[in-house]
């Protein structure tokens, strides 16, 4: 195995070469978790990974509660499954709040005024059921709890991983929170050994071929505890070994394509890339400047057969989306078509025409 099967495999299990799923639900629980930081881009996320999708389809999972936005693994805004949520929250929190304690002290954080917020919060919601981030920053200041200096954010946060708050219905175009506990009953959870075994086995299932570090980095787990996971499911999959790294993904039959090349406008911070500690299978590193900002912004990216050969970005109209492709390398007349289908694809997902720019690296 090299490096080229290596993204071919991944854009296979990811569910982009060859999806499977028809619902958003059961795609976002195939892989796991998806970053979500950017929610119009994790919307195509979803999009591109299911026949025929649209926005529509994906936003009415996420009002429906089918599939919910919050903060765990690693930890940012993530996409879960809404049957997920409780035992992936019980497995990442503890690790997530013990990274953000510094910083809690720095903010002075503590223990009392965390526990107050939180009532407050709870108390809000409960009689309101949806509320916005300045609605509940409102409450809090109101009840005379700082939110200065970021405090508000953080005691957010603190609420989603706690389990009490997570993503609502949205009032209009604005995103709201709700008690997780109305929005997904709790049910029986996993121990902890069971949940590390299952996380191991979605990741390297839905994201393979992919080495320990690369589920030490998506999962934020420990080494440790990645590796016990790991260890728990590896008969469960087969294994390559490429310069002293070992791969690990599905025992499943892969045969890679031929003929027409395989091309992707894939959404910023998307799971193909942000996934893997290592990248360099699918981004060169003379590019990687290009694709991925000093302060960590993944952009969205053009992809033909695994490699990142460009980046891209949206100009959304009332019935149109202008596509402003920005090409590395130079492409041949058919590629250049496969890009526009692309776009087009991304088009249909807004249920709007699509049109494309190109620009191409300079002679």
């Amino acid at each position: 195995m090299n490096n080229q099967e290596i993204v071919l495999r991944r854009l296979n299990n990811q569910q982009i070469a060859s999806p499977t799923f028809q619902t958003a639900v059961d795609l976002v629980r195939w892989m796991g978790a998806m970053q979500a930081q950017d929610l119009p881009m994790v919307k195509w996320a979803v999009g591109v990974r299911l026949p025929d999708a649209t926005q529509q389809l994906v936003e009415t999972a996420l009002n429906k509660g089918d599939i919910l936005r919050t903060h765990l693994l690693r930890p940012t805004w993530h996409l879960v499954a809404a049957d997920d949520i409780w035992w992936l929250l019980e497995l990442s929190a503890p690790q997530i709040k013990t990274s953000l304690g510094s910083r809690h002290r720095e903010l002075e954080l503590s223990d009392e005024t965390v526990n107050r917020g939180l009532a407050v919060i709870e108390k809000a919601l409960s009689d309101r059921q949806n509320l916005t981030r300045n609605q509940l920053i409102a409450e809090l200041e109101r009840a005379n709890v700082a939110t200065d200096a970021n405090r508000g954010y953080h005691m957010l946060v603190l609420a989603e991983l706690e389990g009490l708050i997570c993503s609502g219905v949205p009032a209009g175009k604005q995103n709201t929170y709700t008690l997780l506990a109305e929005r997904v009953p709790k049910r029986s959870s996993l121990n902890r050994e069971e949940a590390l075994a299952k996380l191991a086995k979605r990741y390297f299932t839905s994201h393979g071929p992919a080495a320990l570090p690369d589920f030490v980095w998506w999962s934020g787990l420990s080494v440790g505890d990645a590796r016990r996971g790991l260890e728990m499911v590896q008969s469960d999959l087969v294994s390559e070994t490429i310069d002293s790294e070992t791969y690990w993904f599905s025992d499943q039959t892969f045969t890679p394509p031929s003929g027409q090349a395989l091309v992707y406008l894939l959404p910023a911070f998307d799971e193909f890339i942000i996934s893997y500690r290592d990248r360099s299978a699918a981004l060169p590193h003379e590019n990687f400047n290009k694709v991925v900002s000093n302060n960590g912004i993944f952009r969205p990216m053009i992809v033909v057969d695994g490699q990142v050969i460009g980046i891209w970005k949206r100009a959304i109209k009332k019935k149109q989306v202008v596509v402003e492709a920005s090409l590395f390398v130079g492409v041949d007349d058919h590629t250049r078509n496969l890009i526009e289908e692309a776009a087009g694809q991304f088009g249909e997902f807004l249920q709007k025409e699509a049109d494309v720019n190109f620009s191409f690296p300079s002679a």
